[in-house]
């Protein structure tokens, strides 16, 4: 994969890891926003790349838009469009990425930072973290509907009308994290849960993700017969047949995403 300037990423096996690295919060830039975009578009055609860990640098996992750079992005007409365009774009690249996309949240997220962890598929976060939508503060919106996908009708509309945060251990309490560890023990937390992801079939999980974004916005009926003839489409991959004789060989599959 080619070098980003406020994105780095790491691979490990079958695992790519991107960091959000825009200092001193990892504000999202023009710069960053399309760079972890292209970054995901790369990993979903990248065989090799199975799942994907997402974490900020620092002690902050994204503090919101870049306000301070606004100016020099929406300077006349149609800028603004354009900026909101791709700004929505960046969110839907991690939802549609090919790869599960597991994110670490390692501190403060705000505003798109929440819908960054909203368009994510699984979530840990630190005692350190913070979830929050704060534009009510500066005269905005933003990632409302995101934060839809993970927080009550109450609480949602509590958070965006005061600014108010949820830490760690009370996302963990209501459900929206897997899990709340010390900031220590959080990467170690979101690899083992992205290698896991890793060692299923890259078919499975591939056409599974896909499956769950299509179904999630269908009727009971109509979602689980789309489910029932994605499961047939899968049966009948070389992956498919590997680990079903794996089973019943008692042995360790060995997949080739075919």
């Amino acid at each position: 994969m080619q070098s980003f300037s406020e994105l780095l990423v790491e691979i490990h096996g079958h695992v790519a890891t991107l960091t959000l690295n825009s200092p001193p919060v990892n504000a999202l830039t023009r710069t960053l926003n399309d760079e972890l975009t292209r970054a995901l578009d790369q990993i979903s055609e990248i065989d090799d790349i199975r799942a994907v860990v997402l974490t900020g640098a620092g002690k902050v996992f994204c503090a919101g838009a870049d306000l301070k750079g606004r100016a020099e992005v929406i300077k006349g007409p149609g800028d603004l469009p354009a900026h909101s365009r791709r700004t929505r774009e960046c969110f839907h690249a991690i939802r549609e990425c090919a790869k599960p996309v597991v994110i670490a949240i390692n501190g403060a997220a705000l505003g798109s930072g929440v819908a960054m962890a909203a368009s994510a598929d699984i979530l840990v976060a630190s005692t350190a973290t913070r979830l929050g939508l704060p534009e009510v503060d500066v005269g905005l919106l933003g990632g409302c509907r995101h934060a839809m996908r993970l927080f009550s009708h109450s609480r949602l509309r509590r958070m965006a009308l005061t600014g108010m945060r949820v830490d760690g251990p009370e996302l963990y309490r209501l459900g929206i994290v897997e899990a709340c560890v010390a900031p220590e023990d959080l990467m170690a937390t979101a690899m083992e849960i992205a290698q896991t992801i890793a060692s299923k079939s890259p078919v499975s999980t591939r056409m599974g993700k896909h499956t769950l974004n299509v179904i999630e916005d269908m009727s009971l009926r109509d979602g689980y017969r789309y489910e029932q003839d994605m499961t047939a489409q899968i049966a009948k991959t070389d992956d498919a047949k590997e680990a079903q004789a794996a089973f019943r060989e008692k042995r360790a599959p060995v997949f080739t995403g075919r």
